[in-house]
C-alpha cells in the first residue's frame, strides 16, 4: 500500500533533492547554538517572501534568503496545545496525549523533548513567551536553566522606562535578556515563543497591535478569498456550518469593512514578530553570536482568514495546516544560501532537526525526521511522501478529525459523524478545495488506498488515540 502511494506522488525524488539548501558540516569542536521561534496563528503565506509584495516583513524575509525556506511545511494537529507538545518531542498528538482539557503531558515525553535532551548534553536551555504545554512534576525545570512563560493581555508590562510594553516587545527584551547570559564557552537553546498574530479571542477589537504599526497596511485593500462566498458555505455540512469556526468568523470577518480591518490587524501582528526577529539578530551580531547560531521559524499551525466561511484553524484544509518554515545554518557556505526546499516536512521534524544539529542522539521514541539532510542537499530517497493528520480536542462546536495528504490529495474524515463523512481533494488542481471527489468514480481506488493508508497512520502514530 505504501509502496503505491509512492510511486503515484506528484514531486519527484530529484527536484526534491534539487530543492534543497546545502549546508556545510558541523564543526566537530563547536555545537551550534540554537534559536527557536515559534508563532501563534501564522499562515505559510503570511511574510512577503512568500510571493505577496505587499507584506512587509523584512527581518523574515532575509532569514528566507540567508537560509532555506520549506514551501511545503505542515503540522499534524492544527491547535497550539497539541502542536507545541508535537514541537517539544518530535511526537504526534495520538502519542504524546496531549491537548486542551487532558492530563498534563506526561513525564516520559517531556524526557525525550528537545530542550530536556540538549540540556543534559550540556547546553544552556531558554523559554521565553507562550508556552502552552500543561505539565507536571516540576518539568519545566527538567527541560530548561531559564523558563519564563508570558501570558497576560497585550498591553504587557511596564517597561524600563515605565511605559507599558506591548506583549510581543516584552517577549523580545526577555529573550534579549537571555543572550546576555550566555557564555562563549557553553552552548545554548533558546526557544522564543510569540503569542502573535493570534487573536485576542475576547476583545472586540481581536487583534491588538503596538502602536508603532498603526498606519501600516492602510494603504492595503486585502479581498476576501473565493471560498468565502456565502453560496459555498451554505453548501458545507451542517456541522461545520454550526462549529466554531464559523462562531468566530462572526467575529472577525462576516462584513465587508471588517474583514478588512481584522487582516490588516493580523498581519499588523506579523510585523510587529518581524521587528522583533530583527532585534534578536542584531542582538546575535552584536555579542559575536551570528556565526554560531541556527535559527529556526516557524508557526503552531496555519490559520482560516474567511476561507470555507471559517475562522481559526482546527481542520486539515491547507491554510489552517500549512506553517511557514525558515532554518538558517550560518555555517553553510555562501552559494547555498536563499534557496527553497520542496520536501514535505512536519512540525515533529523539528525536535530531530534540532538534536541532529547538536550532536545529540535522537530518541527512538520521536516520530519526525531530521532535516538536516535535507538542508545538506542529500535529499534521501526515502523522504515522506504524506504525512497522517489528527485533531482529537473533545469540544462539542469544534469536530475531531483526522485524514492524510499526499503530494497530490487531501483525505479527510469526521470521526464523530454517523456515519463518518469523508472529504477528497486534489489540491493540486484544486488548490482551494472546492470540489470533494469522494463520488467520482474515476478516483474510487484513490479514495480506498488514501481510507486504508489513514488506518494504517492512526494505528501507528496515533496507536494512543481512543
Amino acid at each position: 500500500m505504501l509502496r503505491r502511494l509512492v510511486i503515484t506522488a506528484s514531486v519527484a525524488l530529484a527536484a526534491v533533492a534539487a530543492g534543497c539548501a546545502v549546508a556545510s558540516k558541523q564543526p566537530a569542536s563547536r555545537r551550534p547554538n540554537l534559536l527557536v521561534i515559534v508563532t501563534d496563528d501564522q499562515r505559510w503565506d503570511s511574510l512577503g517572501s512568500t510571493g505577496d509584495a505587499r507584506l512587509r516583513t523584512p527581518c523574515l524575509d532575509q532569514l528566507a534568503q540567508d537560509g532555506v525556506r520549506f514551501d511545503n511545511a505542515f503540522v499534524t494537529t492544527a491547535i497550539c496545545a497539541a502542536s507545541r507538545a508535537s514541537i517539544l518531542t518530535g511526537q504526534y498528538e495520538g502519542t504524546h496525549g496531549f491537548t486542551f482539557g487532558t492530563p498534563p503531558l506526561g513525564d516520559a515525553h517531556v524526557a525525550v523533548s528537545y530542550p530536556a535532551q540538549l540540556k543534559q548534553a550540556g547546553y544552556r536551555t531558554g523559554f521565553v513567551g507562550k508556552f502552552g504545554v500543561k505539565t507536571a512534576n516540576g518539568a519545566p525545570a527538567r527541560m530548561f536553566d531559564v523558563f519564563e512563560p508570558i501570558g497576560g493581555p497585550p498591553a504587557g508590562v511596564p517597561g524600563p522606562d515605565g511605559t507599558r510594553r506591548h506583549r510581543c516587545d516584552h517577549t523580545g527584551d526577555r529573550a534579549l535578556a537571555f543572550l546576555d547570559g550566555c557564555r562563549a564557552d557553553r552552548p545554548w537553546c533558546l526557544s522564543v515563543s510569540f503569542h502573535e498574530p493570534h487573536a485576542e479571542d475576547g476583545d472586540p477589537r481581536q487583534y491588538v497591535w503596538p502602536s508603532a504599526f498603526d498606519q501600516l497596511y492602510e494603504d492595503v485593500g486585502f479581498v476576501p478569498p473565493a471560498t468565502m462566498d456565502p453560496a459555498f458555505f451554505a453548501a458545507l455540512p451542517a456541522f461545520l456550518r454550526s462549529s466554531e469556526s464559523r462562531v468566530r468568523f462572526g467575529w472577525r470577518f462576516d462584513e465587508p469593512g471588517k474583514y478588512v480591518r481584522m487582516v490588516r490587524g493580523y498581519h499588523r501582528l506579523i510585523a510587529a514578530v518581524d521587528a522583533n526577529v530583527g532585534r534578536l539578530r542584531d542582538a546575535l551580531r552584536d555579542r559575536g553570536m551570528a556565526e554560531d547560531t541556527v535559527v529556526v521559524f516557524t508557526s503552531d499551525n496555519g490559520y482560516f482568514l474567511g476561507e470555507r466561511g471559517f475562522a481559526d484553524k482546527w481542520y486539515a484544509y491547507e491554510p489552517s495546516i500549512r506553517v511557514p518554515l525558515l532554518i538558517v545554518d550560518p555555517r553553510a557556505p555562501q552559494g547555498h544560501r536563499g534557496l527553497r526546499c520542496a520536501a514535505m516536512v512536519l512540525n515533529v521534524d523539528l525536535a530531530p532537526t534540532l538534536l541532529d544539529l547538536a550532536g545529540v542522539a535522537v530518541p527512538g521514541s520521536q516520530q519526525g525526521r531530521s532535516l538536516r539532510p535535507l538542508l545538506a542537499g542529500d535529499g534521501p530517497a526515502d523522504w515522506r511522501r504524506w504525512f497522517f493528520y489528527e485533531h482529537r480536542l473533545v469540544n462539542p462546536r469544534i469536530p475531531r478529525s483526522e485524514g492524510l495528504r499526499t503530494e497530490r490529495f487531501t483525505y479527510l474524515r469526521w470521526i464523530d459523524q454517523q456515519p463518518v463523512v469523508e472529504e477528497l481533494y486534489d489540491h493540486v488542481a484544486d488548490f482551494e478545495q472546492t470540489q470533494s471527489l469522494v463520488a467520482d468514480p474515476t478516483h474510487a481506488a484513490t479514495l480506498a488506498e488514501l481510507r486504508a493508508q489513514c488506518d494504517f497512520g492512526r494505528s501507528t502514530y496515533a496507536g494512543a488515540a481512543k
